[in-house]
């Protein structure tokens, strides 16, 4: 069974120590580790994947809980087979635009996407409906102007027992406290332009002035430390024809194509024929 570690809090020395050496004592494979020390924020952050027996899930999860309580770090277990029988828990996150995240909703309830619709997470008020129509809980944790409180997606996300986070065009940048609790591939996220091009808050805009005539929408994992590049889990174009203007492009990419682009690529991670391994997506192995 592969399980994500992951750990963050204030730095100092020794911090992954008991951690390496419980998950090395019960005999468990290390796959992937990496360690960052943010110096100007004084943070330490973590991730460690290993391979262990399925019965040896709980007892690690209850172990690192302890050495949580010791260290004073925030340590997280997860693994995307840690409930046998059961669908995957999906958080769906947008800001004002509906369609994007209505055809992740409509992906799960089809069962195109094998998974259940955990919880619509948001910064406006916006899509409350939305959350109602498709009967999950809807979460506002945004202020009167749409700031997000970050610290309340994260209380969110830990009430519904969250597997994935899908970002469905959420106006907001994560920060890296969120990112790298939910490191190893489990933040999803929607750009709508092509990556690595077209980057940005307007690649529409962009590669229209670039006279381009195939536009695009990327679906990646998130990770803390980098821009998306190697993080790349579905992209999906259209092309026009000379002439057409910005509107009907943005219109037309809106509408169809990203919410398409997303659909795929969630559909991709859940059915685990994806993950990520030291910031790259890579194709799991079919048995």
């Amino acid at each position: 069974m592969e399980v994500v570690i992951t750990a963050l809090g204030p730095d100092n020395v020794g911090l992954a120590d008991p951690i390496i050496h419980h998950v090395t004592g019960r005999g468990a494979r290390i796959a992937e580790i990496q360690m960052y020390d943010h110096d100007e924020e004084q943070l330490f952050a973590m991730i460690c994947r290993i391979d262990i027996p399925p019965n040896e899930y709980e007892p690690l999860v209850d172990a690192m809980r302890q050495i949580g309580d010791h260290t004073k770090l925030a340590i997280r277990v997860w693994g995307s087979q840690r409930h046998p029988g059961k669908k995957p828990r999906v958080a769906v996150c947008g800001t004002y635009v509906e369609h994007t995240p209505r055809a992740v909703l409509e992906a799960i309830a089809d069962g195109t996407i094998d998974a259940e619709a955990a919880v619509l997470i948001s910064n406006r008020k916006k899509l409350a409906p939305l959350a109602a129509e498709f009967d999950i809980p809807f979460r506002m944790i945004g202020d009167a102007q749409g700031s997000a409180d970050d610290s309340q997606m994260v209380v969110a996300l830990d009430e519904f027992d969250v597997d994935y986070i899908v970002l469905a065009r959420y106006m907001r940048v994560l920060p890296p406290s969120t990112c790298w609790q939910y490191a190893g591939g489990r933040i999803i996220n929607l750009h709508h332009g092509l990556l690595p091009g077209f980057p940005g808050f307007r690649p529409y805009h962009d590669a229209f002035a670039a006279r381009m005539l195939t536009f695009g929408a990327t679906c990646h994992f998130i990770i803390p430390e980098l821009d998306a590049g190697n993080q790349t889990i579905n992209q999906r174009t259209f092309s026009v024809a000379p002439g057409t203007s910005l509107e009907t492009i943005i219109e037309k990419g809106g509408r169809e194509n990203e919410p398409a682009c997303l659909v795929e690529g969630v559909r991709r991670v859940v059915n685990r024929e994806v993950y990520l391994h030291f910031h790259r997506v890579v194709a799991r192995a079919q048995v």
